[in-house]
């Protein structure tokens, strides 16, 4: 087969580090092809060279075996290249149209119409099925990874390129995300999976090409490399895919929900007479189907939302409406749904935002000045117990590292206050097995140490290996609690759907 795409010993520096070291990557006509790595690995970065968002320092570039010069987006999509970024590029209050028609509207006239057809029907073709005229804001996040897709088909893109493509998805819409990627291999397209969940490289990628720090491993023929084989190249030793954990010990309540009821962002109500303790010593874990009510739930515990009616206790103290801070300094701590948006100040380093939460008081601040020294020892602390890897070390702006290496940061910030309880939502999206491991252990340990933890995801197989118990939601509801040693991932799959566990089990 002939190649589409070589980078050939691509070098790329940054400030104190190596990005790229050498590294060769060669994609073959009609395959999907990817690229598997630890967070930091370097997997974006070389992406972003072949995409003209940076020059690589060093190496060569061939599309369909002629070498090219890439110096910005517009000369990659010249040559057939399209990228769908880890965060998407979209302009929320515009229509699905008006996305993908941006900068490439042609003549003074804006005809709308036509270009809605052209969608329309490449949607039909590709088995994406969106609507052209409906707005971005109003659409899922699902929904809004298939219009990056249509604006690179709608630009005639052949090489694709999928940066982290189910970091934000639903199970549901990342089987669907597969099927689509198959759909465009028959159409005579060719993929670049740039991932590290091993289980999407085995059910869609022909090859793959695992970096470590920045350097080229190997090549290997997925279909007959083992996840652990990919697992160990990838972080350089064996990893375990099983939680290890003694049986749970519950003592007295930390959390406590009575009779919750949240309204949601349409004036209704998102979670409906909510009960649930979470005990010391335990990890109760909540399943559903994504905006089943987690996110209204997870917001009224942590202060994000008022709450209806009902009450929200911490160690039998209420704090139904008291301040985030105040819930804070009672002993939460909360790892939030959006990293981005609720986790980190973006704009600031990675010092600032470490003792976003204590700074205020001592050891960090006395009489209102801040105690340097201290807050960057205590960001180094966190950031090398957590592997937390950036160009310029914790004076490197929040927004300028990598989605996993962000989400490092923050699970590192959370578990350094020692809360009482700790919220985790999806504590572990967008990082790979070696940081997975880490996080799932450092959970268990807090919950061992006899603090609480509230774990919600979306990935049954996370529920399944953290929790001691699961809460299974539905429509706002809470339709049961089982214990996790008695039941298995065909019950709580039902139960996500609105059955009850007496009926299951009948």
């Amino acid at each position: 087969m002939s190649h589409v795409i070589e980078m050939l010993n691509i070098r790329k520096e940054f400030p104190g580090i190596v990005a790229n070291d050498d590294i060769t990557l060669q994609v073959e006509q009609g395959e999907i092809h990817a690229i598997l790595g630890e967070n930091g690995a370097g997997k974006s970065t070389l992406m972003s060279i072949l995409f003209g968002l940076y020059h690589a320092d060093k190496g060569i570039i061939k599309v369909r075996g002629k070498e090219v010069h890439i110096s910005s987006p517009n000369d990659a999509s010249d040559l057939g290249i399209g990228m769908v970024h880890q965060h998407f590029q979209l302009v929320q209050n515009f229509t699905v149209t008006e996305n993908i028609i941006l900068g490439r509207e042609g003549s003074f006239v804006l005809d709308r119409k036509s270009a809605a057809s052209k969608i329309k029907a490449l949607s039909e073709q590709y088995g994406l099925k969106i609507d052209p005229n409906s707005k971005i804001e109003d659409i899922t996040v699902g929904m809004q990874q298939r219009v990056e897709i249509l604006k690179m088909l709608y630009r005639d893109a052949e090489i694709l390129i999928f940066d982290e493509p189910t970091a934000v998805l639903t199970p549901q819409e990342i089987d669907e995300l597969m099927q689509i990627m198959r759909n465009l291999i028959k159409e005579g397209k060719s993929i670049i999976l740039i991932t590290h969940k091993l289980n999407e490289i085995k059910a869609v990628a022909d090859r793959c090409t695992v970096i470590r720090r920045g350097k080229m491993i190997g090549v290997v023929e997925v279909a007959g490399t083992s996840q652990a084989k990919m697992a160990a190249m990838m972080v350089g030793r064996p990893v375990s895919f099983k939680v290890d954990k003694k049986p749970a010990k519950p003592g007295k309540p930390v959390l406590e929900l009575k009779d919750v009821n949240v309204m949601n962002i349409k004036k209704v109500l998102g979670v409906k007479n909510f009960s649930l303790q979470v005990r010391e010593h335990e990890i109760v874990g909540i399943a559903g189907v994504d905006g089943n009510g987690q996110s209204e739930l997870v917001e009224a515990i942590s202060g994000l939302r008022p709450v209806a009616s009902g009450t929200i206790s911490i160690n039998g103290n209420d704090i139904t409406h008291i301040s985030i801070r105040a819930r804070n300094e009672a002993g939460l701590g909360h790892i939030p749904e959006d990293r981005q948006k609720r986790g980190l100040v973006m704009t600031a380093p990675l010092s600032a935002n470490m003792v976003i939460k204590e700074y205020y008081r001592p050891p960090f601040s006395k009489y209102g000045i801040l105690n340097e020294d201290l807050i960057n020892k205590h960001a180094q602390d966190i950031c090398d117990a957590f592997d937390v890897r950036s160009g310029e070390g914790i004076e490197s702006l929040a927004g300028k590292l990598s989605g996993g290496n962000q989400q490092k940061a923050i699970v590192g910030r959370e578990m350094a206050l020692e809360p009482d309880l700790i919220i985790a939502v999806q504590p572990t999206r967008g990082l790979d097995v070696g940081a997975i491991e880490y996080i799932h252990k450092r959970l268990v340990e807090h919950r061992d140490k006899g603090h609480a933890v509230l774990l919600v995801s979306f990935e049954l197989d996370e529920i399944f290996n953290l929790s001691d118990r699961i809460a299974v939601m539905n429509s706002g509801e809470l339709i049961d609690v089982v214990e996790t040693s008695a039941t298995d991932e065909e019950k709580v799959g039902l139960m996500m759907a609105g059955v009850k566990s007496k009926e299951v089990t009948a």
